[in-house]
Parts: C-alpha cells; sequence; structure tokens
C-alpha cells in the first residue's frame, strides 16, 4: 500500500522544506495550506521534478471543521506521517492586540495540531507504524511578553507533544517536537522590522527543517536546532522566572515591527 505524509502549512518556509524531504525519501505528500495560488505553484514545480502523488487541500486550519474535512478526504490513504507545521505570529500587547488573530492562532496552534494528531494516530496505533512532528519553537520554555498568546500555545504543543510521546512508547509511533529558534521564513518578516531585528543566531528553513526531519526519523522526542537555542531552551532554570521575562520583553521589543 502506498505511504502517504501531510504538511500542513506547506506552501512555504519550513513546511515547504518538509515537503522536498519527504518526497526526496519517496513518500507521497499531501500539502495544506491556506494560500491556494502558491499551492498550485509549487505542485506544478514539484510534479515536473518528482514522480510520487502530490496532493494539495486548499484549507483555513482555523476554521472549526478543517481537521475533520482533511481526515475525510484521505481517510483511505496509508498515511504513515503527519507533521503539523502550520502557525504564524502576532507582536503586540495583548490588551491592544486583535482578538479573532489571536483565536485564530489558538485553532491553528492548539485545536488544528491536537486534533489533526487525535484523527490519524488511531491508525497508525493500529498498524503499529507511524511518526509525528508537531511544531513548537524556543518561544515554548519561557513567557513570551508581547507575544503572549504565541508563546502560550507554543508551551501547550511542547507539553502536549511530550506527554503523547511517553504515552506511545512501544506502539510503533513516535512524536517529535521540533522547537527551532529564530528562523529566515516570512515568519520572521512579519513579526520583525528590518530596521530592529536581531540577526543573531538565525538558521535557514532548509537547516531547521532537515534537522527536524532527522529526528522524526530517529523518533527524538525533543529537537532543538542549536547548540545556542539548546543553551537558551534551559536559561529559565539558571535565573529568577521573573529576570527571564523581563529579558524575553527586552528581545521582542528590539525585534517589534514598528
Amino acid at each position: 500500500m502506498e505511504k502517504f505524509s501531510i504538511v500542513t502549512g506547506g506552501a512555504s518556509g519550513l513546511g515547504f522544506e518538509f515537503v522536498k524531504l519527504l518526497l526526496n525519501d519517496k513518500y507521497n505528500v499531501v500539502i495544506v495550506d491556506n494560500d491556494k495560488k502558491e499551492l498550485n505553484n509549487i505542485k506544478s514545480k514539484l510534479d515536473l521534478k518528482f514522480e510520487k502523488k502530490i496532493i494539495v487541500l486548499h484549507k483555513d486550519l482555523s476554521n472549526p471543521n478543517s481537521s475533520k474535512e482533511i481526515f475525510k478526504e484521505l481517510k483511505n490513504k496509508n498515511v504513515e506521517i503527519l507533521i503539523n507545521n502550520a502557525g504564524f505570529g502576532l507582536f503586540g500587547m495583548f490588551n491592544d492586540t486583535d482578538w479573532e488573530i489571536e483565536r485564530n492562532m489558538i485553532m491553528v496552534h492548539v485545536m488544528c495540531t491536537t486534533e489533526m494528531t487525535k484523527l490519524f494516530l488511531k491508525n497508525m496505533i493500529k498498524k503499529k507504524k507511524g511518526k509525528i512532528l508537531n511544531m513548537a519553537s524556543l518561544a515554548a520554555f519561557q513567557p513570551g511578553p508581547l507575544m503572549s498568546i504565541y508563546y502560550s500555545t507554543k508551551a501547550f504543543i511542547l507539553h502536549f507533544s511530550e506527554s503523547i510521546a511517553n504515552e506511545l512508547k512501544g506502539s510503533g509511533v513516535s512524536v517529535t517536537v521540533l522547537c527551532p529558534g529564530q528562523t529566515r521564513t516570512n515568519f520572521q518578516k512579519k513579526v520583525s522590522s528590518k530596521e530592529k531585528k536581531i540577526n543573531f543566531n538565525f538558521s535557514t528553513a532548509e537547516e531547521v527543517a532537515k534537522y527536524g526531519y532527522n529526528a522524526m526519523m530517529n523518533g527524538k522526542t525533543i529537537a532543538i536546532p542549536g547548540i545556542i537555542n539548546k543553551i537558551l531552551s534551559t536559561i529559565h532554570r539558571f535565573i529568577p522566572r521573573s529576570l527571564a521575562t523581563k529579558l524575553m520583553r527586552k528581545i521582542q521589543e528590539k525585534n517589534r515591527n514598528s
């Protein structure tokens, strides 16, 4: 039976890098994204380069029904890999930011990641074979003033992934959570200004995706690319939490979109 993989947010950035890695490993790929034009564009390009099947699904993952719709369309496919990559950020004081955008962020990061995992996990367990990669962030390890909802949803993804990875030991199914630091993607362009952006410790989307992909294939639970990021993920253990929070605010102010 043909093996399929799913990548949400797969039309650009990290998601697109994951798509190419999967195709190189001879997986058929389902690319889910809300950018219909870009989906059709990359499908045309990838079809010329790869022989495997490429299915594109135009979905708004902030829609509460999106996960069920995806599952229904793919219920007869042998999905061995699920990469919950879709996400976005929003900068600003919580009192001033747009609740509709934040609600959509919670739907995409928390609800969609959780429900997609819930739906596709059952068949993986039944077949005793499967891999799930959830996209968190270095932001998952500490509070993030001025990006409070983003940091909080990434913390959820980290803890959720660690928990079910433990539950699934011995099942043939592994769960990996990828926690990158600053990565050169459209995400950074949207939440940072060119003038005040911190250019220290940046990785390329290709580097981060390759690291996360290898971690997933090897069944590693927590994947933090880069020595500096590994150190930063533990900083809250060595300084008072209130100081770590103040430090994160300073960084966000330096990196603000203005």
